[in-house]
């Protein structure tokens, strides 16, 4: 009886107000997190329509285009353009993928009994896991046109098992990426892996960046709140700005001391496991070249704008957490007061890594934006794909969020105030109540 006691009576300590807060609060983001998630999957894995240009127009081709639609799949069918550029092509059709018949296709398949060529372009709009989903479903829409062209060769042309056999695949597949206004001649499996590896550690850094300042700041002026000797520190002959910069300072180098050491580590663990295969991909001249035409190589201005971002986005997670560090009274409560940044880092994390955040409805979109960290993990995405009014906007943002926030910080670490403020809601209702019981 008496354990059961002692245990009720720690379960109550440690299911504070915060603590049940936390969770519901942490329920109710991944709950929507996993909604958002079900549907951009399943718009990513949903069939679409194949858009099939057929320049070459002949009765095998209609066959094959009546076999790919036997098949289960809905075919549109555009006109020929006098366009040769793809991405100004693609941008006319407004469609993510094409399917382009050339002429002289039903000759070399009948006739010369050869491969004939099929051009595949894609338009490439993210780095995101879905861009790979996307690419998985081109993939497909290839096995399908394969699987169409083969059976209208046996059930209407007379060819036999022997025949196909002999010409074995009766497509040959030229792929070619859009991105943006630029083109290249790889296929967008090749340009979504490619680009998964080299973006895949950015949001990593982030986010220890963000969650490693902000623990040591709170940990520091709480420990120092709850033990008075921050009373002494703010006495001292120094003013107070002074000491607030030197913890956001402090902080922010051991916070990158601390994502430097976790990257270089990571990525010794990643090459590992690839048996060195990122860095035979990434000395591959061919690749690299192909890469930089389509604009998906960082140039040194990107850098330094990238650089800009998670500055920006440090500075913002420094200057809630001392707010929030400040008006921490016991040690229980410095261990709670982090879920905010926590999860207004994670939310913009997962969805960075799985979807286009572009791509999202508008209203979610918003919602996502108006969280300041967010425009730092999407800072890749838009300076690969040109979304530069995004980029900048979120820049603004931030700046003007950072503003307002370290003129609270400033103001509250230059009055009285910070020795009495507190998070501790219902602690000061229950005495409240206490002290009007007691009269």
């Amino acid at each position: 009886m008496k354990f059961i006691n002692l245990l009720k009576k720690e379960l109550k300590d440690l299911l504070s107000t915060q603590t049940i807060m936390g969770m519901v609060i942490t329920l109710v983001i991944f709950y929507g997190l996993g909604t958002i998630m079900g549907d951009v999957m399943e718009k990513a894995m949903a069939s679409s329509d194949i858009t099939i240009c057929d320049e070459d127009n002949t009765e095998f081709t209609n066959s094959v285009l009546q076999a790919i639609e036997t098949l289960g799949n809905k075919v549109t069918k555009i006109s020929p353009s006098d366009e040769s550029d793809p991405a100004k092509i693609m941008k006319n059709i407004n469609s993510e993928s094409l399917v382009v018949i050339p002429k002289g296709f039903t000759k070399t398949v009948l006739e010369d009994k050869k491969q004939a060529e099929l051009k595949f372009i894609n338009v490439m709009k993210s780095s995101s896991l879905s861009g790979t989903i996307s690419s998985e479903k081109t993939s497909a829409i290839i096995d399908i046109i394969k699987e169409a062209v083969s059976n209208t060769l046996l059930s209407n042309y007379g060819f036999s098992q022997s025949d196909i056999a002999t010409i074995k695949e009766p497509v040959l597949v030229k792929d070619i990426t859009v991105v943006k206004d630029k083109s290249a001649e790889i296929s967008l499996t090749a340009v979504s892996s490619l680009t998964m590896m080299q973006n895949m550690f950015l949001p990593i850094v982030i986010f220890i960046l963000v969650m490693f300042s902000s623990q040591m700041i709170i940990s520091a002026i709480s420990t120092e709140k709850i033990d008075k000797t921050l009373e002494t520190l703010l006495s001292a002959p120094v003013s107070r700005i002074s000491v607030l910069l030197a913890k956001m300072l402090a902080a922010a180098i051991v916070a990158m001391l601390n994502a430097g050491v976790y990257m270089i580590g990571f990525s010794k663990y990643m090459n590992g496991m690839t048996g060195g295969a990122t860095d035979k991909i990434n000395a591959s001249a061919e690749i690299s070249k192909m890469l930089s035409s389509l604009g998906l190589q960082f140039a040194t201005v990107d850098y330094v704008l990238l650089g800009l971002q998670m500055f920006m986005t440090l500075l913002i997670s420094l200057g809630i957490a001392l707010i929030l560090g400040a008006m921490v009274n016991d040690a229980k409560s410095a261990q709670t007061v982090i879920m905010p940044i926590m999860l207004c880092a994670m939310l913009p994390y997962i969805l960075s890594m799985f979807t286009s955040i572009n791509s999202l409805p508008l209203g979610i979109k918003i919602l996502i934006y108006l969280i300041p960290f967010t425009h730092t993990f999407t800072a890749t995405d838009n300076l690969m794909f040109g979304n530069m009014a995004i980029f900048w906007g979120g820049f603004a943002y931030q700046v003007l969020l950072f503003i307002i926030v370290m003129f609270f910080a400033v103001r509250l670490f230059t009055s009285d105030k910070i020795f009495t403020a507190s998070l501790n809601f219902m602690q000061k209702s229950k005495a409240k109540r206490q002290i009007n019981s007691d009269k």
